[in-house]
């Protein structure tokens, strides 16, 4: 049985054919199915049906939105969970997306359990309750959903982490657009300029269109002058590992982070760590790497970012999916609490929070 099915299999049939006027002709590819003894991921497709039909059970509190196209002209499908209760200036944002890479199929699990826990916890569960009427939930469930698609045409894994996009002047397809993010792009560490490398960044910065709608989203998210969104966590594989920011230098605190950034965003780090049972480090410190989307969402915004680290190895079989995502959960709903006024972590809300 595949994981996170919604309730009535009717219900998300019915709703396929009316998302389809939303997210156009969906490319054959996406219909491909994943290898044996991996069938309970979710394909592009089966990810559309599962939260268009969450969102058709719970029209109060699930909003669903595209935030752009890929490469391939594919929707990246993304979702608000929240109440009309409070104005939006009044919630803090939190974002977690999935599925940067094509080939970490765990990503995108994560998303979807998180939409299921909020949405079936509203109204049962007092504290999933509280926080999805005092929070704007926003979550991407497939940031590279042409890499993800392409990982498993032919009903096998071709380990593409990539985009699908090509590159002018070569033969090559493909950006990493986990290198492809403005802040320190292509500084450092693992990412290279050969077109043909799985760490290729790019031409330039944002010139995935992947990347660039998660920009313009956040970018988006700015009201009456302030970003809204103060945390945010990026679903990747493998390692059981919580990483704050940066990735790009092995300095624990550099002069763009203040003393009580830096302790905040460890203090989140170790309190998720704990609570998944996951090793919980500065990104630099797993991997020297430049242009990742929680190095911009720190250095651009002063987001509170992470990268979570799922599972341990690469494409485990789908019996992994519920065990693995429901070993994060506390830590998710952990994290999205603090967002209240994470600095009281660190006894300084009377500073930063009012």
């Amino acid at each position: 049985m595949r994981a996170h099915r919604p309730a009535s299999l009717l219900l998300a049939a019915a709703l396929a054919s009316a998302w389809a006027g939303l997210a156009g002709s969906v490319p054959t590819a996406t219909r491909a199915g994943f290898p044996p003894g991996s069938t309970g991921y979710h394909t592009y497709a089966e990810i559309r049906t599962d939260v268009r039909a969450v969102a058709a059970a719970h029209p109060a509190i699930v909003r669903t939105f595209s935030i752009g196209k890929s490469a391939q002209a594919r929707d990246l499908l993304a979702a608000e969970v929240t109440t009309s209760e409070l104005p939006e200036s009044a919630k803090p944002g939190v974002l977690f997306d999935g599925g940067i890479h094509g080939a970490e199929h765990l990503g995108p699990e994560a998303a979807l359990a998180l939409l299921h826990w909020l949405a079936d916890g509203y109204g049962s569960d007092a504290r999933i309750t509280r926080l999805v009427r005092t929070r704007s939930i926003f979550i991407i469930f497939e940031l590279n959903p042409d890499g993800l698609a392409y990982d498993i045409s032919g009903g096998r894994y071709h380990e593409w982490r990539r985009n699908r996009q090509t590159t002018p002047g070569t033969t090559a397809i493909g950006t990493d657009v986990n290198r492809n993010f403005g802040y320190r792009w292509g500084c450092c560490g693992q990412t290279s300029s050969n077109p043909r490398s799985g760490y290729f960044r790019g031409p330039k910065a944002f010139s995935t269109p992947e990347a660039s709608a998660l920009r313009d989203f956040v970018a988006s998210r700015v009201i009456n002058g302030k970003q809204q969104i103060r945390g945010y966590v990026s679903f990747h594989t493998f390692g059981r590992l919580v990483l704050w920011p940066y990735g790009y230098t092995k300095t624990d605190r550099t002069p763009d982070m203040s003393v009580d950034d830096h302790a905040v965003l460890v203090a989140l780090g170790r309190g998720m760590g704990t609570r998944a049972k996951y090793k919980a480090e500065q990104g630099s410190d797993f991997s020297v790497d430049s242009g990742t989307s929680r190095d911009w969402a720190y250095g651009k915004w002063k987001i509170l970012s992470f990268i979570m680290e799922l599972g341990v190895w690469d494409n485990p079989g789908d019996w992994a999916i519920k065990p693995e995502t429901n070993r994060i959960r506390p830590a998710l709903l952990w994290f999205i609490d603090e967002m209240g006024c994470p600095y009281a972590l660190i006894g300084k809300a009377a500073t930063h929070c009012s």
